[in-house]
């Protein structure tokens, strides 16, 4: 497969002809240079590598700075590597833009969700909690039991507890492109996209 990567800028809604409301995540995806082409041959494996949101190489370190001078390419604050399983004709140097996406097409998007900092397990993973009454207290929203006795006598790896929820890679399939603005690189999608505003999308083409 092969995509783009994007920001995703916030959140709207826009009507069809027919007067129908939809809810759209904006999306500012692309132009996406592809920095390296990586092959079966060389590397092992067939994908392109893409760069995102073009800046100064005075603000990156000097490893990405020796890589963008090794592939004669300018540098990208964002770096994202796309598996090739189709378009296997693209070449390094080439941009990749918008045009590669139609209306109503159904497209995977990845995205990190939002922090939500420390939370129990009711929030976390949606236990119910205790009852209220008989007998039930200072324990209403706690995780119950969480291990055995003397055997094994330790809690098992992997028990849903009380931590830190979000930001985490979350991918959403057969997402419905509404619109696709070619001047302004940006795409409607409908429904919510993970992440908040300003962060970091993937946006692929369905694999065939």
């Amino acid at each position: 497969m092969v995509g783009l990567i994007g920001e995703k800028l916030g959140m709207t809604q826009l009507f069809d002809q027919d007067g129908r409301l939809y809810p759209v995540t904006v999306i500012k995806a692309g132009p996406c240079h592809v920095i390296q082409r990586k092959t079966v041959e060389k590397d092992g494996y067939d994908a392109v590598q893409l760069g995102f949101m073009q800046c100064d190489k005075k603000k990156i370190n000097k490893p990405l700075t020796g890589h963008f001078d090794k592939h004669d390419s300018e540098a990208y604050k964002v770096i994202k590597e796309f598996r090739l399983h189709q378009y296997k004709n693209i070449e390094q140097g080439e941009e990749l833009n918008i045009d590669m996406f139609r209306e109503n097409e159904l497209i995977t998007i990845h995205g990190i969700s939002k922090g939500k900092g420390y939370a129990g397990v009711m929030k976390r993973h949606g236990f119910r909690g205790f009852k209220a009454t008989h007998g039930v207290h200072e324990s209403y929203r706690g995780p119950g039991s969480i291990g055995q006795c003397a055997t094994p006598g330790h809690v098992a790896k992997g028990r849903k507890l009380p931590g830190h929820k979000g930001v985490e890679r979350v991918t959403v399939k057969n997402m419905k492109i509404i619109k696709v603005d070619l001047e302004k690189n940006l795409i409607f999608i409908n429904g919510a996209v993970p992440g908040h505003r300003h962060s970091i999308v993937l946006l692929k083409k369905a694999q065939f």
